[in-house]
């Protein structure tokens, strides 16, 4: 535990630094409250004990900085008699706790105990809502393709190992599902699952969502906001699609793989980190790598056990059982049932958009449908056919024709189609935008 100790009574201040020292707490000291703040702001510190009178800058007014730049730190009051008053007052602005001088060491300890205690909850608190914004709810590893079995197996073991995972494969296979199931194996399962995904947020937000900034470190860090690596200690960190990461980024990640350390944007101290990270990708590194695009020695470090998760025709024993599931696992639809004939289409599809495509394909047939009993006719024609119509088209406007089918599907319901996608609803937006589609 980190501590700060402002006083200007040079005897208490050493008294009290000697007292904590000994029972095994980093101390600090300051002598006046400018001291204080300069302290907390270049560094972090879990408590601070803090004198309510001090020349030049009471305790009271070093309080009022703490709260309003959102400094990192419990504050017990430290006051005389005479004072009560004013300690009571500071507690209602944020104070965790007050002392009447003189007080017993054994009393301070526990005070500086609980407050620390404190601390490591409001941590707490900001990871489980990180992971409460980025999760989505749980999915189970459906399969029994001796491919994925033998994948299963691998993710055990290294489940077991704090080694670096890249998980490769196309769009859609459930990249970040199986780095879920490597957390859930994991002794880290009691820690964050933190995903970040490299192309979809804009390189200039990249770096402080990642690393986190200091106040004042650009324009509109009105206050200190820790990163995602912070966030993710003692858990696993998830970069989907690590390909995209911007050349700068991957220096930086680069440094922060190999000492599991960091410096928030605009910082000048080492944060340390015990962070395993997991990364995944639809691209083709190493013809990245050739191109100058990726850097080899990040490839290096982060490749350090392969997950290779094969596309949906490679396993298609999978796709009854992935129907099924998704059948049963939404009440509205549970009634509802495929013939064997559309079984069988639904099953030589080659599903280019793997399990995605199928979550939805089946998602829009299910939505549409007016019969419990679902035949082939009622599937998409290029399901029925085998193929898609139009071989030619790119990617990306197989993605539009999709999103868009989807859109229409969900009766122009933004929310709703992206919960189908599986994607943001900013996500979607921007696309639409893209498409020139008005709201």
């Amino acid at each position: 535990m980190k501590l700060l100790i402002a006083d200007d009574d040079k005897n208490l201040r050493t008294v009290l630094a000697n007292e904590l020292s000994d029972e095994g707490f980093d101390v600090s000291i300051a002598k006046n409250g400018a001291e204080a703040l300069a302290s907390l702001e270049s560094a972090n510190h879990d408590v601070l004990l803090l004198d309510m009178n001090m020349p030049d800058m009471s305790g009271m007014d070093v309080l009022k900085k703490i709260k309003t730049d959102s400094l990192p730190t419990e504050v017990i009051i430290l006051t005389a008699f005479a004072t009560v008053p004013a300690a009571v007052k500071a507690i209602k602005l944020g104070a965790y706790d007050y002392l009447t001088k003189p007080f017993k060491i054994e009393e301070l300890l526990s005070v500086v105990r609980k407050a620390y205690e404190r601390k490591q909850l409001v941590l707490e608190n900001i990871s489980l809502k990180t992971q409460v914004r980025h999760q989505r709810p749980h999915q189970a590893i459906i399969t029994q393709s001796p491919l994925m079995l033998n994948i299963l197996e691998d993710m055990k073991k290294v489940a077991r190992s704090d080694v670096p995972v890249l998980i490769t494969g196309e769009s859609g296979v459930g990249k970040e599902l199986v780095a879920r199931a490597i957390h859930e194996a994991s002794e880290r399962s009691d820690g964050a699952f933190i995903p970040i995904n490299c192309g979809a947020i804009p390189e200039n937000m990249l770096e402080s969502e990642l690393f986190g900034h200091e106040k004042g470190a650009f324009t509109g860090a009105l206050a200190q906001k820790p990163g995602l690596l912070e966030v993710a200690d003692k858990g696993i960190l998830f970069f989907d699609e690590i390909g995209e990461l911007p050349a700068p980024l991957q220096v930086k990640l680069l440094r922060a793989l190999e000492t599991q350390s960091f410096i928030r944007l605009g910082g000048v101290r080492e944060i340390s980190v015990d962070v395993k990270f997991i990364s995944a990708t639809n691209k083709d590194l190493q013809s990245k790598i050739e191109e100058e695009k990726f850097r080899r020695d990040l490839y290096y470090r982060i490749s350090a056990f392969v997950l290779h998760v094969p596309p949906l025709r490679e396993r298609k024993e999978d796709i009854p059982l992935l129907i099924n599931h998704f059948i049963e696992s939404r009440p509205c639809f549970r009634k509802m049932h495929f013939t064997d004939k559309a079984m069988r289409a639904l099953s030589e599809y080659p599903w280019p958009g793997n399990v995605r495509e199928l979550q939805n394909v089946l998602h829009r047939t299910l939505l549409l449908s007016t019969d419990e009993i679902i035949d082939a006719d009622k599937l998409p024609a290029d399901i029925v056919s085998g193929k898609r119509p139009f071989t030619s088209q790119r990617i990306e406007d197989v993605e539009r024709e999709h999103i868009l089918g989807v859109l229409e599907a969900a009766g122009g319901n933004q929310k709703k189609a992206a919960e189908i996608l599986g994607i943001d609803p900013k996500t979607l937006y921007r696309k639409l935008k893209s498409y020139e589609v008005k709201d």
